[in-house]
């Protein structure tokens, strides 16, 4: 719902995009591409992928028709070597792991966008090191957006608490950003941390921020923090920059919201 809503965090999405440079392509690390290999998008034109129920029909309803870009497909297969990126030419497209947060990044979707699987046979391990793969892109005028929750448990979800967390999930979640922060190449000690199990009960939203940690680390630095809290009790809605300053992380409470209008050149949203 944060594709159709203006709350705290996706005024604080769309605050982002003005803070670096137009980027000349965009690769996409989803939670929602989970798959038993690793793929990349090299279609002209991915398709917008609606894949969830029980959702409002304006959610269904809602396209991101930004262009792909198989030559930058080609980049991201060229970089993981020697590991085996393959090029999906006509299946997959854009999730909503993608296009909920790009719909506030750039809400004209006139920036070139490839996806890049989530391999679930692959240890945390082979992901942190194709982040810092992946990271010379940067280099290139290519943004990397990874896409998750550091902390995502829906069976522990709280309707009632859409401005905060539980105790277990700050817990796990300042946990995270003193990793991210002061040494992200040690980002698998979260593994071992006690509230672990709770923060993630399975790996597809969590692998995404492994990507962001060996930027990081490739990068020599550490990640700042951009926007802090969580929602519904148990679901983190953390953000992480490699290379972008900000003071002090936004504080996202407030993710109730209100729908978003919609301009009337931005007729996409």
């Amino acid at each position: 719902m944060n594709t159709l809503e203006l709350n705290g965090y996706t005024r604080a999405w769309r605050d982002l995009s003005g803070t670096f440079p137009r980027p000349r392509g965009i690769v996409v690390v989803s939670a929602h591409w989970f798959i038993g290999s690793t793929a990349v998008t090299a279609m002209q034109q991915p398709r917008t992928i609606h894949d969830f129920y029980g959702f409002p029909e304006e959610l269904f309803a809602f396209e991101y028709p930004a262009p792909g870009m198989p030559e930058l497909a080609e980049e991201v297969i060229e970089l993981a070597e020697p590991e085996w990126v393959g090029p999906d030419r006509d299946q997959w497209g854009l999730d909503h792991g993608a296009w909920s947060v790009l719909a506030h990044l750039y809400p004209a979707a006139d920036v070139p966008v490839v996806q890049l699987s989530l391999n679930a046979l692959k240890p945390m391990a082979y992901h942190f090191q194709l982040g810092a793969r992946l990271a010379a892109l940067r280099e290139r005028g290519i943004l990397i957006l990874a896409s998750g929750n550091v902390v995502h448990n829906l069976r522990r979800v709280d309707w009632r608490n859409r401005d905060g967390g539980k105790d277990w999930a700050y817990r796990f979640d300042d946990a995270a950003t003193a990793v991210m922060t002061e040494r992200p190449q040690d980002v698998g000690v979260l593994l071992e941390h006690p509230d672990y199990s709770s923060a993630v009960p399975t790996p597809d939203h969590f692998l995404p921020l492994l990507y962001i940690a060996g930027m990081a680390a490739a990068a020599g630095t550490g990640a700042t923090p951009l926007v802090r809290g969580c929602t519904l009790g148990s679901v983190s809605m953390t953000c992480y920059g490699v290379g972008l300053e900000r003071p002090e992380a936004v504080d996202g409470r407030g993710a109730a919201g209100v729908p978003y209008d919609v301009p009337p050149d931005q007729t996409n949203l």
